[in-house]
Order: C-alpha cells, then structure tokens, then sequence
C-alpha cells in the first residue's frame, strides 16, 4: 500500500509515522509530504530513508491513501486534488468535519459508515474524541439530554510553537510567544479563535461535533475550553445529564467493556485519569465517575487522553486500517 503522509515533519505527522510502524501498517511505499521549506529533508521509516517531497509530486504518485495533518487551508486545497487522483483522504484538520458530504469517523463508535465512495474522511477535534468515546456507549443505554464540559488542554495541543513558548517560560527564557500571555503558571480560557457569539471554534467544535458522530442531534452540548500548562494530554470534566437513571456499577462495567476505554476509578487509592499516565498510550482513561447529586439522572466523569495519539494519529490511521479491513480502498 501507497501511503502519503501530509505534514510529515510537524507534530501530529511525525506522531503518524510513528504509530503507523508500532501498528505495523501495510506501508510499501511511503510518500512523506510537507510544505517547500521541508522538501529534500530525509525522514527516517522502519529503517528506510524517505525524501520529503511537495504536494504536487506527491498527487502525481497517486498514492492508496494520504493520511493529512497539515492545516485547515492545506487540507481545502489539496485533498480534493489527491481525491480527485484515486487516492482516499483521511484528514486530520477542521476542513472537512463539519461538510454535510464528508463523514467524521472515530471507528470504534461509527465506523460502518464508511463506503468505498468516501474519499475525503474527516477525523474529529481531539477533545471531542475522547470524550464521545466515553459518552457513546453511555448514550446507548441511558440517552444523553445535555452535556456540560470543561476541557484542560495541553500545550501540544497548538503545536510546537506553543509547547517552545512553555519550555521557555520554564527555563525562565524570552522567545517567541505562541499566545497573547504566558501559560507558565497560568490558564488561558482561549483556545482557538473567538466566534461571534462569545464562545471559541474549540469550544463549538465540542457541541458540534457529537452530534454528527453519533448521528443524533436530540443531546446538547455546552463547553469551555481552557489550555493549561501542561506539555501533553488533553482532560476533561464533563457534567452529563440522561433521559433514563444509571447505577454507578453498571455505568464502570458499561465504561470498562468499551473497546478503547480504560476505567481508572478509585479515590480509596487516589486513582484517577492524569496526563501524565495518559502520554503515549492510545486508550481513553475515564474516572472519578460520581452521582450528581444537584439534580436526577446526571452523571460526573474526568476524562483523558494523548491528544496526539488517540486525538490525532491513531484515531487517522485506525480509520486507515478499517478501509483496509474492509477492502473500501
């Protein structure tokens, strides 16, 4: 298999190409692409070197399948290109997300609904995919009415810039500042831009996106998205309230027989989800899972994950290999 990965040199694309080795990916050839500046750089695959080549040269290969992670503007122009070639697109920007055309798949949850005419795949924010991976099957059983979310976003979540900006501060350094204040010792309630009605394209990506994931729009979500100090993992305190009463048992059990969901959720041993546990793993590590007790059938829970990995990477390349699986490509 022919396998371009678009922004091979940043953060999420070397991220890629390091799950693509660990999952063993059937890669025979491998097109590593990023923009003019980087083309020439050698990159290093399961031993082989590989030249980075530009967009151009690499829809000309016409690769299987291009795994994207090179922005919002790169993916518009170019991933209909590739499409357009025979290759299919898995792409990891907002581009795409919210097309009524172009499904938004993390598999574990809706995977099915890919065909072999899908040739552009978006693959959803980061913080939205960990948490639908914990309220999904929760959903199923109880029916969700409203989700409430505050997310705590790592620096690496803004990209290498923004994770250069938090080494500095550490190290008592001036450079350059990835934000409009330091995120030493702070917490910005901004992420991403601000839209007309006060919130941020973080914080409705989080509304939105459930939704299209799980194919229901009877559920609401409300968010704030903070970016905190830390240089990886993304966690979450999500406030959900259902249709139907849980008991806090079955909800575990329920959470602990998710594929991708690990339980961690014992406050007599002080065990819960942090980014520091989650950092190179692939599972959603769900806790402190807890009655709320202002109000019936609502239910707390601490989420976290690898916003690199399983919100990034891996979920790309997991849709990969369930095209592969099912010969879509």
């Amino acid at each position: 298999m022919k396998v371009a990965v678009v922004g091979a040199t940043g953060m999420v694309g070397e991220v890629m190409l390091k799950v693509l080795e660990e999952r063993n990916f059937p890669v025979t050839e491998l097109i590593p692409v990023a923009s003019e500046r980087s083309v020439g750089k050698i990159i290093s695959f399961k031993g082989n070197d590989y030249t980075v080549v530009g967009l151009e040269r690499a829809v000309a290969m016409q690769p299987d399948i291009a795994l994207f992670s090179a922005g919002g503007g790169t993916s518009l122009e170019w991933a209909p290109k590739f499409a357009e070639a025979g290759t299919t697109v898995v792409d990891n920007s907002s581009a795409w997300r919210m097309d009524p055309t172009k499904k938004l798949v993390v598999p574990e949850i809706n995977a099915n609904v890919l065909t072999k005419d899908d040739k552009i795949i978006a693959n959803p924010n980061c913080s939205t995919i960990q948490m639908v991976m914990a309220l999904a099957p929760l959903h199923k059983a109880y029916k969700m009415k409203r989700v409430v979310v505050s997310t705590y976003q790592s620096v690496s979540g803004t990209g290498v810039k923004a994770v250069r900006q938090l080494e500095n501060e550490i190290a008592g350094v001036e450079g350059e500042m990835a934000y409009p204040y330091p995120i030493g010792r702070n917490a910005l309630p901004h992420c991403d831009v601000f839209e007309a009605n006060g919130y941020t394209k973080e914080e409705m990506k989080l509304a939105r996106e459930p939704q299209k994931i799980m194919n229901d729009n009877t559920f609401s979500v409300s968010a704030t998205a903070v970016r905190i100090p830390t240089a990886g993992g993304h966690s979450e305190s999500v406030n959900v309230e259902f249709e139907n009463d849980f008991n806090l048992n079955d909800v575990r059990r329920l959470l602990s027989s998710t594929p991708g969901v690990v339980v961690q959720d014992n406050t007599e041993t002080n065990t819960y989800p942090m980014p520091i546990y989650a950092h190179d793993k692939d599972e959603v590590f769900v806790g402190r899972i807890r009655r709320d007790e202002s109000q019936p059938n609502t239910l707390n829970m601490w989420i976290v994950a690898d916003n690199l990995r399983k919100g990034a990477a891996t979920n790309t390349i997991q849709i990969a290999e369930y095209l592969v699986a099912e010969h879509l490509i």
